[in-house]
């Protein structure tokens, strides 16, 4: 803390020892006093320097070099006024004094090198002012001094280079001034010693043009205060701190117009002053210096408008664009849209990300944010030309403002090509998936336009391919729609029904579980496929109602097989289950209920889920380990057809694979089918997992699954799906039937 003082303690001390000074009687003591605070002061520059450490000591190695100049002058002055007892104007002193003002010039250019601000503002307020004052200074010092009939040339020429170079100083002083980060208290401390000195170079400058006398007490006491103060801003802990520019708050705004406005006054002011007035040079000085001010505020105010126009624009680009990606935001895509409407044929693609959202909250926003940055980049680099903006937390839009709808399918080809690979960030490798939908033609309104790319895009969630917008999609939102009102009112009726299909087991035929399937039949419409009411279901969120209920009567109803059939019954019962309900906070408190109420094992029950209801990761495989900590086996539907099954396993807890279908299908037939069912039952038996192969519909495809070592077969070949199955009827490989 008192270190923290110390340039306070600097001041008082100088304060103190010039006092002495003043009092003491002229001579050799008081001489040698001068000149050693004049040491003193360059002495504390170089010390701050060694204690603050400042990133840039030049401007302080140059304004002590500069006191250091100056004060060997004063020795020369005081050897010329003591020992040799007159007092020479000009004399050598004066050439270590001028020396000394280059230095002080460089210090304050490389202050203002530190600084990044205002800019031409800043230069223009600091013109006003330097040109006001400088217009002052030439009628009231300069002149005068160099129409002196009584001087020498050398002597008119020094007496007005003192207040010529203070006012250049004054002119960097006041640019410094003008910056916000100029204005720290160690920049103050060295602006008050440039004011001091300036004060008393113009006092000097005038005591020798109207005086006999080069020596003057309050002067040099005045030049000593500037000394201390330069000393006590190297002393200050700021001068080490960062210069940065910060915006000036209203009053500081204020403040320096004034003081701008005051300055552009003086020179047309001076004009009303008789002594200026009546004297033609001054007048025609006063006049050119008001022409300057004149154009200086010109440009002022020109800048000032430029200034605002640059800000409106950034402020309305800021207002059009997205903060994470710097792509369009929505409001300049509508904007776009509506101005490619009434000129061409626009051709929209909506980019969906699949999975963004579960990676974004597993991984955090940061991540998210870098992801979306990525791809972001991809697309613009896809389609150049064309407007890419960012419409949602995980949606894209593709404008081309005149295409046809060849161009359109083309981009969402490349689209695809680009978007697929995996996104880099760290040491990690993120696949996001992607859904594409295209709409575009003339004679739309932005809002029907989006809303068919819209429509697009959502059909492309569900088929996995990019879906271009027809008539036919807005009849299946409808269908959709009154089926989903239907749902509702299925399940409240009690229109669906539970199929049981089993799951037989190899050599012995015995049914070793049974898949639990939902049916409903319509009273109007019939039996309608599950492959058209479950999707409807997922997306209005009944799924979760109607899979509570298909999961509560398979379970009661294997726990009642058991009961009355012993042996003969089933060992298991599979339940498939939506990714919307393994989401659902508390979903493994549910069926632990459920299982209760029946008062059936927890093994007994195997909970089937699909690759992409696990592979976004997040709560649904959460769930999945509490099952599992509870005893509920887990069984990986259709395995084999998504894109990282395998990855899948060291992440997901499986206890059971279900062969997908389409492995099976020409299973009796060599090629790759055969081989990738070969290989899945020996991934199976090599991590100690259950392979169910779905889908046996002859007894040839069971004989060949038989040879590559399946032992637990589904299809038709073994059963339909029905309410109530009868477990003595058992088919062998051979499809013998007893």
């Amino acid at each position: 803390m008192r270190g923290n003082r110390i340039w306070a303690w600097w001041l008082a001390g100088g304060a103190v020892a010039t006092s002495v000074w003043v009092l003491l009687p002229g001579g050799v003591p008081a001489g040698l006093l001068y000149n050693g605070i004049g040491l003193a002061c360059t002495g504390a520059m170089l010390l701050g320097v060694l204690v603050h450490r400042p990133a840039r000591p030049g401007v302080w190695f140059w304004f002590a070099g500069g006191l250091m100049l100056t004060t060997v002058g004063d020795g020369v002055f005081d050897y010329h006024r003591w020992v040799l007892h007159d007092e020479p104007y000009p004399s050598l002193a004066d050439a270590f004094y001028l020396a000394a003002y280059p230095m002080y010039v460089i210090g304050l250019v490389a202050l203002l090198g530190r600084l990044r601000g205002n800019g031409l503002t800043g230069l223009i307020d600091a013109a006003v002012v330097s040109t006001g004052v400088g217009v002052v200074f030439y009628i009231f010092v300069l002149h005068p001094i160099a129409a002196a009939e009584a001087s020498t040339r050398l002597e008119n020429w020094i007496s007005t280079t003192y207040p010529a170079v203070d006012v250049l100083l004054f002119v960097l002083l006041a640019r410094l001034l003008a910056e916000p980060g100029g204005r720290g208290a160690s920049i103050r401390l060295l602006s008050a010693g440039v004011v001091v000195l300036l004060a008393a170079d113009t006092a000097f400058s005038l005591v020798n043009l109207y005086s006999e006398h080069t020596y003057s007490t309050p002067i040099d006491a005045a030049f000593l205060v500037a000394y201390l103060l330069w000393g006590a801003a190297a002393l200050h802990p700021a001068m080490a701190a960062p210069m940065t520019v910060a915006v000036p708050d209203g009053g500081r705004r204020h403040a320096r117009l004034g003081a701008a406005g005051i300055c552009a006054l003086l020179a047309p002011a001076l004009l009303l002053v008789p002594y200026v007035g009546e004297n033609p040079v001054n007048r025609r000085a006063a006049a050119v210096g008001s022409i300057v001010l004149l154009l200086l505020v010109i440009a002022r105010l020109a800048e000032a408008i430029s200034r605002e126009h640059r800000h409106a624009a950034e402020l309305k680009r800021v207002s059009l664009a997205d903060e994470v990606t710097g792509l369009a935001n929505r409001r300049r895509l509508e904007l776009a849209l509506g101005e490619a409407l009434a000129a061409g044929r626009p051709q929209l693609a909506l980019v969906g990300l699949n999975g963004f959202k579960a990676m974004n909250d597993e991984l955090g926003r940061a991540a998210g944010d870098r992801v979306l940055a990525a791809l972001a980049g991809r697309l613009a680099g896809a389609a150049p030309g064309a407007l890419v903006a960012r419409t949602g937390a995980d949606e894209f839009a593709v404008l081309l403002s005149d295409a046809t709808a060849a161009e359109a399918r083309s981009l969402a080809g490349e689209l695809i090509t680009t978007l697929t690979p995996p996104v880099s960030d760290g040491d990690r490798e993120l696949l996001i998936g992607v859904s594409i939908g295209v709409a575009g033609g003339a004679g739309l309104d932005p809002v029907e336009l989006y809303r068919q790319a819209d429509a697009a895009m959502h059909a492309s969630r569900r088929s996995g391919d990019p879906v271009r917008w027809s008539a036919a999609l807005d009849q299946g939102a409808v269908d959709a729609a009154r089926l989903g009102a239907e749902l509702r009112t299925a399940l409240d009726r009690g229109q669906f029904q539970v199929v049981y299909q089993p799951i037989v087991e190899l050599p012995s035929g015995r049914v070793k579980a049974v898949e639990a399937l939902v049916r409903w039949e319509h009273p109007e419409r019939g039996l309608v496929s599950p492959a058209a009411f479950i999707p409807v279901a997922e997306d209005n969120g009944l799924i979760v109602e109607l899979g509570a209920w298909v999961m509560r009567i398979a379970v009661l109803r294997l726990a009642t097989w058991q009961r009355e059939l012993g042996d003969l019954a089933p060992e298991r019962v599979s339940v498939n289950v939506s990714p919307k309900q393994l989401a659902r906070p508390g979903y493994p408190a549910t069926v632990a209920a459920v299982l209760t109420e029946a008062g059936l094992a927890a093994d007994r029950l195997t909970v089937e889920v699909t690759e992409t209801a696990v592979f976004e990761g997040g709560p649904a495989v959460t769930a999945l380990y509490e099952l599992q900590d509870m005893g509920v086996r887990i069984a990986l539907d259709d395995f084999g057809t998504g894109h990282s099954s395998l990855g899948l396993l060291h992440t997901v807890p499986v206890h059971t694979l279900k062969v997908d279908k389409s492995f099976v299908d020409n299973i009796t037939e060599a090629g790759r089918h055969a081989v990738i069912a070969g290989a899945l039952i020996q991934i199976s038996d090599g991590l100690g997992l259950s392979a169910v192969a779905e889908g046996v519909e002859t007894a040839e495809q069971a004989a060949a699954l038989s040879r590559l070592g399946y032992r637990y077969l589904q299809g038709y070949h073994y059963g339909r799906p029905v309410a109530d199955p009868d477990f003595e009827v058992v088919r062998t490989v051979a499809g013998y039937s007893r």
